[in-house]
């Protein structure tokens, strides 16, 4: 394989990742989802549970998108970088069915100290299925709060 063709490979895998990871926006973040068999329950209809994994994959590829793995934050300082879901609030507006394409859209409200507050929304179209208000909480290796550094923050304000 000649290095022009190697290149134009790897252009398209980093093109394809991108996608894979969804799209930032202004201070947010959207991702597309569709709904497999597996997401749903005997109705046919998503399982309320699996709006959670949706809502998760949101943030990590939102992380991802600023460029923050977690598994590069936690040995990332001799303190470690971890983010976890300290409370979350949600509403169930409609339910998404087998085959839908979802939109994940996941906004920054706040960004620094030891959390952050982030908003999401799962949408079928312009159909608002889901509303969710995620405080995270920042924390250390072991566990302990720490302060969001500000080039980390920084990122989520943007």
């Amino acid at each position: 394989m000649s290095i022009s063709s190697c290149v134009k490979e790897c252009r398209a895998m980093a093109e394809l990742t991108v996608s894979l990871s969804g799209e930032l926006l202004e201070h947010g973040h959207r991702l597309t989802q569709r709904v497999y068999y597996e997401d749903t329950d005997f109705s046919g209809l998503v399982y309320h549970a699996r709006y959670l994994h949706f809502l998760e994959r949101g943030r990590t590829d939102y992380l991802r998108c600023l460029g923050c793995e977690q598994s590069a934050l936690l040995t990332a300082d001799e303190e470690g970088l971890v983010f976890v879901v300290h409370r979350m609030e949600i509403d169930f507006k409609s339910p998404a069915r087998m085959d839908d394409v979802l939109t994940i859209s996941t906004l920054t409200e706040k960004a620094g100290g030891a959390k952050m507050v982030l908003n999401q929304e799962i949408r079928r179209g312009e159909t608002l299925l889901v509303a969710a208000k995620v405080i995270i909480a920042v924390i250390n290796a072991k566990g302990r709060p720490r302060r969001l550094p500000d080039t980390i923050a920084e990122k989520f304000l943007k």
